[in-house]
């Protein structure tokens, strides 16, 4: 399969797939942010000195804990794909009180573009 870098339909699926993950921020719903990744994902950042490392459900846990940020702004801020890989830069404020910088790498699987990893910066 060959994706062209200037194909906008490809930029406009990324952006639907990190959708789902920003509205299941903004619900407090890992099921509704589950619809962005891929099942093997995984996740790494540091909360404070503590690592945050591990399977995907991790982030769907901590998301049905801290419960609804229905005053989140994120900001997508970087897109860059080829072929059927692509990088994304999201800028989040105010998710419950926090801010974060993620970066998701993301794989065109059957078709459909998934979150195979998540890497993270809460910001102090």
């Amino acid at each position: 399969m060959i994706i062209r870098a200037d194909d906008i339909s490809e930029y406009a699926a990324v952006t639907k797939v990190i959708q789902h993950y920003i509205d299941g921020a903004r619900t407090g719903k890992g099921a509704e942010m589950s619809h962005a990744f891929h099942n093997d994902a995984t996740i790494f950042g540091y909360v404070g000195p503590d690592p945050f490392f591990g399977p995907i459900q991790g982030l769907y846990d901590w998301n049905d804990k801290n419960g609804p940020a229905k005053d989140i702004q994120s900001r997508i801020t970087h897109i860059d794909i080829v072929g059927t890989v692509a990088n994304v830069r999201l800028e989040s404020d105010n998710w419950t009180g926090h801010r974060f910088t993620d970066f998701f790498n993301l794989l065109k699987v059957d078709g459909q573009w998934k979150i195979m990893n998540k890497v993270f910066h809460l910001h102090a």
